[in-house]
């Protein structure tokens, strides 16, 4: 089921990235352990209540070379769009000011539920504050303290409140769900089309409706799909195509809902580091991947050419060993046929299940061909191993000591794994575990 959005809105300097930091807690982490892959700040997980949802900082989308005014208007929007509860956040020590009043005119139009924070109210003798806020027009003021953690539990249980109902939501097991991400100006749209054979990407955006993508079903030789988010590609203006964190936000989320990420790259400009990034996250969010060179038609398209490309990619990405590399362009079509049968591969691979006893009798043959380490004198016992999810694979080995298992030998049993089951196209989790 797909989580709710909450966005955190206002004017620069009232604290918007200490309560981000705050409700995400010790979540959000800077620096991936992946090679090239760092994580950007302005969209994180948290849960209150068991409930979790998506929060933005909106602060984080830097649109430094504007006028102040435009920056939070156009931040604004950005929530507006995103987001299924705001959090409209104001500093309690300065009054009103005319682009607190700019923000606020911005969310009477949103018709989206808007819960007004006064922040740096840092002790109850400071709650008088807060009464001049009601004039804003949005109801109760909720004052809070970034800093000290205060009044947090009260603005969480208000946000709760209104999320949508989701229950209704029930995925189809057998569709595959897929996202098209990448750079602004890779072919996102275009190559949309050319799947589905039409001249435009045609979608039903109702206003006011809570969903924040509008996603296009098609079925092809039997098979039900749903591109994710083909409205997010067709956004266009400076902060939507412009704004790299932006682009990261809107794939993130695409991702999230997807059984299927397909990385695109651009034949022509080749592999820029915000593709790693992207990459990596759709790494992390552990759906299967399948990365798809395009514009090929703009290159030298021997087949020289192609593996060269394809070394290099292998080289950049080394996290992504398991996806599949297809080259097309969408424009022209060529190799355009390649696609949606690597799309399926992964998508079964990823929620495909493997018996227990055939698993067992794999890891047997492994260990039988690289008997398992000691050390310090302590030898690795693997008593058995058991598949507990898919999408992705996972595996549980049971060991005699979780600490005895060498992530060198832990890749040594991915390998074999996928020799023998195939999950290409797929992520594949491995952990060990102590037999009580």
């Amino acid at each position: 089921m797909r989580k709710s959005t909450v966005a955190i809105v206002g004017r620069p300097n009232v604290g918007k990235s200490t309560i981000f930091n705050r409700l995400v807690g010790e979540r959000i982490s800077i620096v991936e352990d992946t090679p090239g892959v760092t994580r950007d700040r302005i969209y994180a997980k948290a849960e209150w209540l068991n409930t979790d949802f998506n929060i933005i900082d909106t602060g984080g989308i830097d649109l430094s070379d504007e006028p102040l005014l435009v920056q939070v208007r156009e931040q604004a929007e950005i929530a507006i769009h995103e987001a299924d509860v705001i959090i409209f956040l104001v500093n309690g020590r300065e009054g009103i000011t005319s682009a607190d009043e700019e923000v606020a005119k911005i969310l009477y139009r949103s018709n989206k539920p808007v819960v007004l924070a006064v922040n740096k109210v840092d002790s109850y003798e400071m709650q008088h504050l807060i009464y001049e806020y009601y004039a804003l027009g949005f109801g109760q003021p909720f004052p809070i303290s970034g800093t000290h953690g205060l009044g947090l539990g009260d603005l969480l249980d208000e946000v709760v409140k209104h999320f949508p109902d989701r229950s209704n939501e029930i995925e189809d097991e057998d569709r595959i769900y897929f996202s098209l991400i990448g750079r602004p100006n890779v072919g996102k749209s275009s190559l949309v089309n050319a799947i589905l054979g039409v001249d435009r990407v045609i979608v039903s955006d109702i206003e006011g409706t809570t969903k924040d993508a509008v996603d296009t079903s098609f079925t092809r030789e039997g098979r039900d799909f749903t591109i994710i988010d083909t409205a997010g590609m067709r956004k266009r203006g400076k902060v939507y195509e412009t704004t790299e964190k932006y682009s990261v936000l809107r794939a993130m989320k695409a991702i999230e809902r997807s059984d299927v990420a397909l990385i695109l790259i651009d034949a022509d400009t080749g592999i820029r580091e915000q593709d790693k990034k992207i990459a990596g996250y759709a790494h992390d969010a552990g759906r299967a991947i399948v990365i798809v060179v395009n514009k090929w038609d703009t290159v030298e398209s021997s087949q020289d050419a192609m593996k060269e490309f394809e070394q290099e990619i292998r080289k950049q990405f080394q996290f992504l060993s398991y996806a599949p590399i297809v080259f097309l362009s969408a424009k022209t079509k060529k190799r355009l046929h390649t696609l949606l049968p690597k799309i399926v591969m992964a998508g079964e691979n990823h929620a495909k299940r493997v018996k227990t006893n055939v698993l067992n009798e794999v890891i047997e043959d492994a260990l039988a061909v690289n008997p398992t380490p000691s050390i310090k004198g302590q030898k690795l016992k693997i008593l058995y191993t058991t598949q507990v999810a898919a999408k992705p694979p996972t595996f549980v080995v049971f060991v005699n000591d979780p600490q005895l298992m060498h992530f060198t030998y832990e890749r040594f049993l991915e390998n074999r794994i996928r020799e023998a089951f195939g999950f290409e196209g797929t992520p594949v989790n491995i952990y060990a575990r102590r037999r009580n």
